[in-house]
């Protein structure tokens, strides 16, 4: 972006001003600007900074000054403009100006030459030139610059709608405010490109947050792409985030203005326009290279480097370089044809089992954990994985003491893959699974039909405490601030001890004990309030009542007019409605009969919370009205409760298990069971997530 020339000249009129203390004026405060646009650039695109942290903040204060005097000279791409103006109320949805597609995945040579043989026989061409780059572990973005200001960004969304996040997207250093496109000749111009927080930023923040008594991040894709959505902007920029920008979607050209440069024919050409306008593109770990064995041989060796790099990467994307044979080449509904992404193997490493602790959850299942010699794997200190229920201990051949291989699923979830009994030395110990409870001592159960040991009292500690974690959640009563560890803090405290508990807590104890903040507690009592109002579905759910889901206690909530009434049904009359089988009736059953569930309700509606069925207005005449829709497996794009809103607000209904009754089954990745029941259902169609958006726009 800067040649040597440029970069000698502005580091002597920084010198001279920091030297004779210039003052910032209306004669030199675009001076001011640019000074302050070079030593950004050298500092988060470069990472080469040529003054330090203090001589940067004495140029950009004055800045300030000077135009908070002078709002009138304010320039829309200002460094001072990146400086949220506070709380953001709510992000708009905007329409991207090209969709954004997802990629085919790869995971092997043999799936790039079968893509590289489908692109040459679509082509016509004996050999393709591919340009390669890193497949960034982030949050998707897309920007728009308008005659060579940036005017807007937005998150990937549904892939034709994101949320605008344009405040928040300032906030990101490397992301210029403005960049001389007109050069080029373009007057408008889409740019896509994820969002990231290096390694070393995210363990300094998290270091911050723990000794804060905050709990960290889970991990750096996480932390990015939560970042975009926080409402505070000055905590966006506190976060220190980094954006790559690596694809050009769209162009408009300016036919009343000559351009003084080519527009790039190629994608590695435009990755280059990109990094000479100063975004950080791919453009030093990107690589041209001749026909896919090429491709093949530059992926493996990069994936031998991917823990020395500092930021997180799950793979490379493989992109017909010639972008005019990249149009002829076109796109399916889901993906690009010229374009695959090559995904890495699942992280793995060794440890030691060093042990197993037995805890207990809200329903009483009891499940054994093992704890590690943590070990890193896939950026992340792995030290404890659940390892499920008896049954899973005897078919991996677990014993205390081995040598055991780990690893990330899809880079997230960690899991035991075998045990090395080879190098048993025969000082390991069995696994010895308890016959009592290991918090109340209380005889352990399991069924005929189940792999899990429960604990059957109800007044286990273990569960009293899982049970209000789960009622306050997210998608129960969701009590925000209020959270598992305060819930345990409270409980250790004896502020609270059952679930009514919640509305009852002595909040003026609860100030006179330090920890918590006059905001902290204000922003608690007005949560549990709100919650009094929720739907009768919600509370449902919050109850715990086993084998009801969401999908299932909003079927309940629809046949009552007020949840006493299910202290009148029967077993038989439980089955009558939708999608609830004999196990399922039988629990629900059990539950209304218990006086203990029928005391703690009366005394919930003694405290104000809503127990009666407000019924809205149900949508019959939507594009998915009369159909049933079940999904299954992790969605990609949407949350599981977006999903189901969706068809709802659309006509059509959820259902809770699969059956004849079931017309669409929307699978996501690592569906499990309920595919394979599916497939044996002829009658019930089974998609993609991408199919459900297509069918929701149609």
């Amino acid at each position: 972006m800067y040649n040597d020339i440029q970069t000698k000249e502005l580091q002597q009129q920084t010198t001279e001003f920091l030297k004779q203390r210039i003052d910032c004026g209306i004669a030199n405060a675009e001076a001011f600007r640019n000074i302050l646009r070079f030593h950004e650039y050298r500092y988060y695109v470069q990472a080469d900074p040529l003054i330090s942290d203090y001589e940067y903040d004495t140029l950009y204060k004055q800045l300030e000054k000077f135009e908070k005097e002078n709002p009138d000279a304010v320039t829309t791409d200002s460094p001072t403009q990146r400086v949220g103006a506070g709380l953001v109320k709510d992000f708009a949805k905007v329409q991207h100006l090209v969709p954004m597609l997802s990629l085919e995945n790869s995971y092997n040579a043999d799936d790039l030459l079968d893509w590289d043989r489908k692109a040459r026989e679509l082509s016509g061409l004996d050999i393709i030139e591919y340009c390669v780059e890193p497949k960034f572990d982030g949050a998707s973005i897309s920007l728009i610059y308008d005659n060579d200001l940036f005017t807007r960004a937005a998150t990937r969304g549904d892939g034709a709608v994101g949320d605008d996040i344009t405040i928040n997207t300032k906030q990101i250093k490397s992301v210029p405010l403005s960049a001389k496109f007109a050069e080029y000749g373009i007057q408008q111009i889409e740019i896509r490109g994820e969002v990231l927080m290096n390694k070393n930023n995210f363990k300094a923040y998290n270091d911050k947050l723990i000794e804060e008594g905050i709990p960290p991040l889970a991990n750096p894709r996480n932390a990015a792409a939560g970042s975009l959505r926080i409402k505070d902007t000055a905590e966006v920029g506190k976060r220190n985030l980094e954006a790559f920008l690596y694809h050009v979607s769209y162009v408009l050209n300016n036919k009343t203005q000559a351009a003084n440069q080519p527009e790039p024919t190629t994608h590695s050409g435009m990755l280059q326009m990109l990094w000479n306008l100063g975004f950080r593109s791919p453009q030093k770990e990107m690589k041209v290279v001749q026909g896919i064995n090429g491709i093949i041989q530059y992926v493996e060796e990069f994936e031998n480097k991917r823990d020395n790099l500092p930021y997180e990467i799950d793979g490379m994307v493989i992109k017909v370089n010639d972008l005019q044979l990249q149009d002829r080449l076109g796109m399916t509904s889901h993906h690009p044809r010229w374009a695959i992404a090559f995904k890495f193997k699942a992280r793995q490493a060794t440890s030691k089992l060093i042990g197993v602790e037995f805890q207990v959850g809200r329903t009483g299942a009891v499940t054994p954990v093992a704890k590690l010699a943590p070990v890193q794997v896939g950026g992340v200190t792995v030290s404890s994985i659940s390892i499920h229920n008896e049954e899973y201990i005897k078919e991996k051949d677990l014993m205390l003491g081995d040598t055991i291989l780990i690893e990330r699923a899809g880079d997230v979830i960690p899991q035991i893959v075998k045990s090395f009994t080879e190098l048993r030395k025969g000082n390991e110990k069995k696994i010895i699974f308890p016959t009592v409870c290991p918090v109340c001592n209380h005889q352990l159960f399991k069924t005929e039909d189940e792999a899990v040991w429960r604990c059957t009292n109800i007044n286990c500690e273990a569960q009293v405490v899982e049970r209000i974690i789960h009622f306050v959640s997210k998608d129960a009563m969701d009590i925000r601030s209020f959270g598992d560890a305060n819930v345990r803090k409270f409980y250790e405290l004896g502020f609270l001890k059952d679930v009514p508990g919640v509305y009852t807590l002595p909040f003026d104890e609860i100030k006179k004990m330090g920890g918590f903040g006059e905001k902290s507690i204000t922003n608690l009592q007005a949560a549990i309030e709100a919650s009094k109002t929720q739907p009768l579905h919600r509370v449902i759910y919050g109850l715990g009542i086993r084998y009801v889901g969401e999908t299932t206690a909003k079927t309940l909530a629809n046949a009552v007019e007020h949840l006493n009434d299910f202290a009148n049904y029967t077993e038989e009359q439980l089955q009558q409605l939708e999608d609830v089988g004999v196990k399922v009736a039988k629990s629900i059953y059990a539950f209304f009969s218990d006086a203990e569930n029928i005391k703690l309700i009366k005394r919930l509606e003694e405290l104000g919370v809503q127990l009666k069925n407000e019924k809205k207005e149900m949508v019959t005449d939507g594009n998915f009205s009369g159909k049933t829709f079940l999904f299954t497996g992790t969605l990609n794009k949407l949350k599981r409760s977006e999903a189901e809103e969706m068809v709802e607000s659309n006509g059509g209904k959820i259902v809770s298990g699969v059956s004849s009754k079931l017309n669409y089954l929307v699978v996501g990745e690592d569906a499990g069971s309920k595919l394979e029941k599916a497939k044996k259902i002829n009658i019930i169609q089974i998609i993609t997530e991408e199919d459900f958006l297509k069918m929701l726009s149609t």
